[in-house]
């Protein structure tokens, strides 16, 4: 399943910092991050919840990037 998320982020390169936090995730199959749109897009394994994985997605991106946001 995928989905898409809003995201607040300053810059490409933060971008792709919580692009490689949001992969790294357990439960996360894919993720991509557009800068220019301000969009993530996450791909959950099968069986995940993705409001669960979410949260853990969220900590890991601020964890690398402590002034960004996912809009769950």
């Amino acid at each position: 399943m995928k989905k898409t998320y809003k995201i607040d982020v300053d810059c490409a390169n933060c971008a792709n910092k919580m692009e490689e936090a949001a992969k790294k995730t357990a439960g996360v199959k894919d993720a991509t991050v557009n800068f220019m749109t301000l969009k993530m897009i996450v791909e959950f394994e099968e069986g995940q919840s993705p409001k669960d994985v979410m949260e853990e997605v969220r900590k890991n991106c601020k964890k690398v990037e402590d002034d960004c946001e996912v809009f769950l």
